[in-house]
């Protein structure tokens, strides 16, 4: 019942009070979501779903494509900064690595004002964690990373970087970062990481890592469409 008046708040992106009944109050749900956090119940949960989509369908992991966005932060808090693309308002960047299907593998939340690159350079890591990587592995960059310490973080883990040349009119169709983009879309239509009013990181972190789990799962949901059958299936795909 929690989990799914919590799937509420990250749709909808209200606050607690507007999704609380006399089944669950709002305060029982943020007790419950601080609970969650501390066990790192959403991270693992997005790292079964992924296993998942990798044992039924398989992730293409030959090429990776890295990019951030930005969105509103009206609240503030320890994840926001002044937005350099609103008029310096209070915002947050989110920073998504997908593999070559857009299936997001990692995600590192920052505030709107930080560079790219650190978030680019802890996208590694996370994705060691996450999936088992291939020995060569392409990184497909924006103009935005075009730059001599970004070329060595990459460098250092070994990944080849196709980065888009600054000042050069790129269109995204012509490479393999639009994946990236689409999942940005995706995540988007998720009210609480399209406008955040949580103020401490870890929440923040934490809506992150729960939208992304669903994505996935949503994904899965939509091949399966095309390829099985079961009782109860939509007569259009999802």
């Amino acid at each position: 019942m929690v989990f799914d008046e919590l799937i509420q708040v990250l749709v909808f992106g209200c606050g607690y009070r507007q999704v609380a009944d006399h089944t669950c109050s709002a305060t029982t749900l943020r007790r419950r979501r601080d609970e969650w956090i501390a066990l790192g119940l959403a991270e693992q949960l997005r790292l079964a779903v992924l296993a998942a989509y990798d044992r039924m369908l398989g992730l293409s992991l030959d090429h990776v494509a890295v990019d951030g966005c930005t969105t509103k932060a009206p609240c503030g808090g320890q994840s926001a900064g002044p937005s350099p693309v609103d008029r310096r308002k209070q915002g947050l960047k989110r920073s998504v690595a997908v593999e070559a299907g857009g299936i997001p593998l990692a995600a590192v939340p920052a505030p709107a004002n930080h560079h790219r690159r650190p978030a680019a350079g802890g996208h590694p890591g996370r994705l060691t964690a996450a999936v088992p990587l291939p020995e060569r592995l392409t990184v497909h960059l924006d103009a935005g990373y075009d730059d001599q310490p970004c070329r060595l973080v990459l460098a250092e883990r070994g990944m080849a970087g196709e980065i888009a040349t600054g000042g050069r009119p790129a269109p995204i169709q012509a490479s393999l970062r639009w994946p990236v983009e689409r999942t940005h879309a995706w995540a988007n239509q998720y009210g609480k990481l399209r406008w955040r009013t949580e103020r401490r990181r870890v929440v923040v972190g934490f809506w992150l890592l729960l939208a992304l789990a669903l994505i996935v799962v949503g994904r899965l949901i939509r091949r399966a469409w095309t390829t099985d059958r079961w009782e109860g299936r939509p007569r259009r795909r999802p």
